[in-house]
């Protein structure tokens, strides 16, 4: 019984749907491609291998739609690139480029409204209590009101009995002392136990754990409660050692950084050539009938890890002496007619895509800060250096939640830390693309404090 409330096979039939999806929508769309043994392999064995290595097929009870979505997006855009580079392979291709780009992006749809309906049946099954597991809690901290909230929540499939501890209680929760708990747990067919370590010593636990194992049930420890723990951390091995790693940060993979780094180069690629090869000599002459200067405003500011790097800008104010030790602010005077206009729409923020070429930014990321600024706020700001663990960008979490421009109060400046620390260990293409589409709402719209 208990295999089946486990649903081992959702996995592999999961990925029998997905193959099923993808054959037969190529079969329909594009029947004298299909029809290829050597193509057919190629579109199944390439989907396995890069879901693979993606870790896209993993069972955990308590992923929703959003979980992975970073892991939905990498695997199209990568399979993708598969799908495309097989007619680069044979050196021909069916149809037309854009009809296989439309057969392709049927394919993603759906493939992703499959997920949609997924996790929509699982949610209605196990409010009606399928696919559940029940647990009990053996000890009692501060962690077991925080873990009841995962508990509580019926979409999960938890179903929580109760907790023993030797402190006795009259929460309607309480089960009775520890020693009760071994014929509660074997009556009641309890699938996962989880036990409070800080409150049992080594042989109480070792007890514990040889029950559990005895009985067919899983046992998970919940550690010691220190108020250290944070949603980035993670547990490293080093042999048969568990070290907690506090943060997690995306960007600190291979496999992050050169998707984000390719993404990079071919976005800025496309902006230098389409648009900055004539909006350069345009602003060129827009700048300089205004005000006398350089056509760009160049600053030091702090990339990543905290090295300098010169950012640069269209310039949009007169030369000033403060230049470097003063933010804009709303009615600044130094602010030119054009400048006033391309601070507004972001035009004066395009050149940055040079300093993505040339990898001193990216696309997407945290915003450099002056030097001046940084000093002041790595003392004045909690962990305000742990956006520094990636590269600055163009655009951010923080700027499109409404965190730009100058710092009027102590509150723009946490909420703007607080926001892009969330991007730092909360990283993914999908993100990166969401941020891409707001910003560019925001510049058509015109924003508030872009003064």
């Amino acid at each position: 019984m208990k295999s089946l409330k486990n649903a081992d096979l959702i996995l592999p039939i999961t990925l029998i749907i997905h193959l099923c999806i993808i054959n037969g929508l190529l079969l329909i769309l594009t029947p004298e491609t299909y029809c290829n043994i050597f193509y057919i392999l190629h579109y199944n064995l390439s989907w396995m291998f890069i879901a693979y290595g993606l870790g896209y097929y993993t069972r955990t009870r308590k992923e929703r739609f959003l979980t992975n979505i970073h892991k939905v997006v990498q695997l199209y855009l990568i399979y993708g690139l598969a799908y495309f580079a097989l007619f680069g392979i044979t050196g021909k291709i069916y149809e037309s480029v854009q009809y296989q780009l439309l057969v392709y992006g049927i394919i993603c749809l759906t493939l992703l409204w499959y997920r949609v309906l997924f996790f929509w049946f699982r949610r209605k099954y196990r409010l009606r209590g399928g696919n559940s597991v029940n647990v009990v809690v053996i000890g009692r901290d501060k962690n077991l009101k925080k873990i009841r909230n995962v508990f509580d929540d019926p979409e999960l499939g938890y179903r929580y009995m109760g907790y023993f501890d030797d402190k006795k209680s009259k929460s309607p929760t309480y089960l009775g002392p520890v020693p009760d708990c071994f014929l509660y747990i074997l009556e009641n067919n309890i699938d996962e136990i989880y036990c409070v370590a800080s409150e049992f010593n080594s042989q109480e636990l070792r007890n514990l754990i040889d029950f559990a194992d005895n009985n067919l049930i899983h046992i998970k420890i919940i550690p010691d409660n220190k108020d250290i723990y944070s949603r980035g951390m993670f547990i490293e091995l080093y042999d048969t050692v568990p070290v907690l790693n506090l943060r997690r940060v995306p960007l600190d993979t291979l496999q992050g950084r050169v998707l984000k780094r390719t993404f990079d180069i071919i976005f800025s690629s496309l902006v230098i050539i389409t648009i900055l090869s004539w909006l350069v000599p345009l602003m060129y002459i827009l700048i300089k009938l205004e005000s006398p200067g350089d056509l760009y405003f160049k600053q030091k500011r702090h990339g990543l890890k905290r090295q300098t790097f010169w950012c640069y800008k269209f310039r949009s104010m007169r030369p000033s002496t403060d230049a470097d030790t003063k933010m804009a602010t709303k009615g600044d005077m130094r602010v030119t007619k054009v400048g006033k206009f391309i601070r507004r729409t972001s035009i004066d923020e395009l050149p940055q895509f040079f300093n993505v070429f040339v990898g001193n930014m990216s696309v997407v990321g945290p915003r450099p800060h002056m030097e001046l600024h940084t000093m002041d706020y790595e003392l004045s700001v909690d962990k305000y250096l742990v956006r520094h663990f990636v590269k600055p960008g163009i655009t951010g979490l923080a700027q499109v939640s409404g965190y730009r421009g100058e710092i009027e109060e102590k509150a723009d400046i946490l909420n703007r830390t607080r926001l892009d620390i969330f991007y730092v260990e909360k990283w993914s293409m999908g993100l990166d693309i969401k941020i891409i589409f707001q910003t560019v709402i925001n510049a058509v719209r015109g924003e508030g404090k872009a003064y």
